[in-house]
This record gives C-alpha cells, sequence and structure tokens, in this order.
C-alpha cells in the first residue's frame, strides 16, 4: 500500500467513516442522559456530580481537538487517528465499569480527549483529499448525520435504558467506539504526504489569522453558538413557555434536526452549481432573517408558539452554512490544516459552552434572552462572512500558491490547485 492516498475524490465508504467519527459528541452525550436519575442512585451521587461527566467530556473535547489537530500536521493523520480511537475504545470500556463517580469523570475526561482525534481528522482528510466546492459538498453531506445523530442518540438510550441499565447504555457507547476503531484502521488511508508534514507548524497559527481562514472559521463557530443557544434553551421554552409534554417537545426538536439535515443534503446539490461562498451567504442570511422575526415576536408579545417557526428556519439555515464555512476556512490555510481544523472544533465547543447560560438569565420577558443571543450571533456570524468575502481573492491566491509548492516537493501525488471560484470566492469584478 502507498503511503498516501492521492487527491482523488472521496469514495462513499470513507465519507460513511469520517462522518461516524465526526458523530462521537452528539452519541457520547445525548446517548446517556435519560439515565442520569440511574447513574446518580446506583453511584450514590448528586446530579450535579453526574452533570460533571458530561461536563468532564465536553472539556476533554475541545482539548483533544487542539492536541490532536497541530499533532497530524506534523506526523500524518492516521497515526493520532489511530492512537486516538484505540485511547477512546478503552475509555469507553473503562467508563462501563466505573467503580465510582470519581473514575467515571475521569473516564468521561479520556473520552472526550481521545474521541476528539476523530472529530478534528475527519475534517482534515476531506480538506487533504478535496477542496473548493467539492469540499463543501462532502462537509455538507457529514452534516447530515450530525443533524440525525441528535435524533437517535436520546431516543436510543430512552428506549433502552429500562432493559441495560445505565452501564449498558455506556456498553453500547462502548460497542460504537471499537466500531469507530476498526472502520478507522481498515478504511482511513493516510491523506497527508511526508513531504508536507510540518510545513505548515511554524506558521500554522500565524496563518490562521488571516481573514481567509478567520472570516469562514468565524461564521462557523458563531453559527454553531447560535444553534447551542437554541438547544439549552429549547426544553425550558417548548415545555414551560409553551406548555408542551414531553413526548410533543421530543417530536419537535427531531422536526428542527430533520430540518438541519434537510438542509444540508439540499445544500450538496446547489454546490453543484453555485460556489460555497454564495450558498454559505444563503444560510447567513436565514439565519439573520429567521432570528431577527424570532426577535420581534419576543419583544412584540405574540403567542409563545409562534416562535416555533423562526426557530425552526433558523436551525435549518445553518445546513446551509457548516458544510460551505468549514471547506472555505480550511481552504484558506493548506499547510496548516489539522491546526486549522482543531481550531474550529475547539472554537465551536468553547463558545457553545459560554453562550448557553445567557439564554437562561431572568428578564422580565422569558424569551427574550434567547431572541437576543440568537439575533447578536447570527448578526455576527454576517459579518464575519463579509469579512472573509472581502479577503477571499487574496485567500485562494495563497492557497493556490502552496499546493503549488506541493505538488514539486511531492510528484507522487495528484494535486488540484484551485482558482477562486472552485474556492467558492467571486471573481473579481463580480
Amino acid at each position: 500500500m502507498t503511503d498516501v492516498t492521492p487527491r482523488s475524490g472521496i469514495p462513499p465508504l470513507l465519507l460513511v467513516v469520517l462522518a461516524l467519527l465526526a458523530s462521537v459528541a452528539p452519541f457520547s452525550t445525548d446517548l446517556y442522559l435519560p439515565a442520569f436519575p440511574l447513574m446518580a442512585a446506583d453511584l450514590d451521587t448528586s446530579a450535579t456530580a453526574i452533570q460533571l461527566t458530561l461536563t468532564s467530556f465536553l472539556v476533554g473535547l475541545a482539548i483533544g481537538q487542539l492536541v490532536f489537530g497541530p499533532l497530524s500536521d506534523r506526523l500524518g493523520r492516521r497515526g493520532p487517528l489511530l492512537v486516538g480511537a484505540v485511547l477512546f475504545a478503552a475509555a469507553s470500556v473503562a467508563a462501563v465499569f466505573a467503580p465510582s463517580i470519581e473514575f467515571l469523570i475521569a473516564a468521561r475526561f479520556l473520552q472526550g480527549l481521545s474521541g476528539a482525534a476523530g472529530m478534528v481528522l475527519g475534517r482534515a482528510v476531506i480538506a487533504d483529499r478535496e477542496r473548493g466546492d467539492a469540499a463543501a459538498r462532502a462537509f455538507s453531506l457529514m452534516m447530515i448525520v450530525g443533524g440525525i445523530a441528535p435524533i437517535i442518540a436520546p431516543l436510543a438510550g430512552s428506549l433502552v435504558v429500562d432493559v441495560l441499565g445505565w452501564r449498558g447504555i455506556l456498553a453500547v457507547l462502548a460497542a460504537l467506539a471499537v466500531a469507530m476503531l476498526l472502520a478507522s484502521w481498515f478504511v482511513v488511508e493516510e491523506s497527508l504526504p511526508r513531504e508536507r508534514r510540518g510545513r505548515g507548524a511554524a506558521g500554522g497559527f500565524r496563518a490562521l489569522g488571516s481573514l481567509g481562514y478567520a472570516g469562514p472559521a468565524a461564521t462557523f463557530v458563531l453559527g454553531f453558538a447560535a444553534m447551542m443557544a437554541y438547544i439549552s434553551a429549547s426544553p425550558f421554552l417548548y415545555q414551560e413557555v409553551m406548555g408542551l409534554d414531553a413526548v410533543v417537545y421530543g417530536v419537535l426538536f427531531g422536526v428542527n434536526a430533520l430540518g438541519l439535515a434537510a438542509a444540508s443534503a439540499l445544500a450538496t446539490r446547489l454546490l453543484r452549481t453555485i460556489p460555497a461562498r454564495g450558498v454559505l451567504g444563503m444560510g447567513v442570511a436565514g439565519l439573520i432573517g429567521a432570528t431577527g422575526v424570532l426577535f420581534v415576536l419576543s419583544v412584540s408579545g405574540a403567542p409563545a408558539g409562534w416562535m416555533a417557526v423562526p426557530i425552526f428556519v433558523a436551525v435549518s439555515s445553518l445546513g446551509f452554512v457548516m458544510g460551505p464555512a468549514t471547506a472555505l476556512a480550511l481552504a484558506a490555510v493548506p499547510t496548516a490544516v489539522g491546526t486549522g481544523s482543531a481550531v474550529l472544533g475547539a472554537g465551536q465547543f468553547g463558545l457553545g459552552a459560554l453562550v448557553s447560560p445567557l439564554v437562561s438569565l431572568e428578564v422580565g420577558n422569558a424569551t427574550l434572552p434567547l431572541a437576543i443571543v440568537m439575533l447578536v450571533l447570527a448578526l455576527l456570524a454576517g459579518a464575519a462572512h463579509l469579512a472573509g468575502r472581502a479577503a477571499s481573492p487574496q485567500a485562494a491566491e495563497k492557497a493556490a500558491g502552496a499546493d503549488a509548492a506541493d505538488s514539486g516537493a511531492n510528484r507522487h501525488v495528484k494535486v488540484c490547485v484551485p482558482d477562486a471560484t472552485s474556492m467558492g470566492a467571486e471573481p473579481s469584478g463580480s
């Protein structure tokens, strides 16, 4: 087998495996949520301590991406991915047999730290093998899994918790971790040539400061934060403010997630004829419009049930944002793709964690904090998109030059040099 797989597209099986690796977060968090009361009783601890098992996982997830991303720029993708997959499987098995809450919290932290490898390196592998609109289509297809996993995970957890118990649910996660390890071993090949490893290490973080990267990256992070604000507020909004029961709340939550998945699927089709930056602009416009309507409904005292419509539109609009924004950001830093992917991942969960408490602030209008937070994030995402759009011609030229340099150093790899249009940028003068 050759050292590096040439850049010749992404086979469907590989894309499925990369999407599975990207589903680490929703499956590792949502799957065991229904078991929280059982865990507290069995381990003789408080609900707050059980919540720390979730917090420790998310902290590990953010740190892990900042570790595995830059490491993969130096050592290649496959090695760090397999190390992370092995550790993730081991930590998942350890969590099943945790004798105490302290042990479980530590195991969950290691789960997040190691599981981050699949998330950050899955994006890097796609960016290694594809550029421009083709990469945006691949990332959008991965978002379909990102939209479906939050539906499947809590539903599956609620169905099996009474039969398997909380350790059984964690055993299901351990089995999934083993499946990820086997899939990584047999399907994911090295995508970063030896000659390109370490080339972006010295200037990697410096390159991340360019608007060509920072613009779409900030758009991605801010859009994801808007979704996290909605997720954090959704139980209170749907059940307490709208007066819906848990079943109807679950249905509406699922409908919104399906909207995200459907929009991601539509985005993959649009990207065949519309540049990535154009599809991204459509998504940002939809997000701003929907959150603007949400804000107007909140301040006008309209019936709370009406807010379900703009929330659905806002969440669905993110299907046009996530894939194209990821592709544009990583295309702007071709010599530091792993580092760029790491900053994207750490940023999305870091800012998401920061904004989530803001939607629960006590004010006279119960829905106003959510409306304000989502609108502000949407407007900031719009500003970031415009900044990245203005910088796109220069970013495309730099990426093309970096790829041209790579082709001279690595002659056994087929290199596709993108122009400004394939990168999703608008031609100059348009």
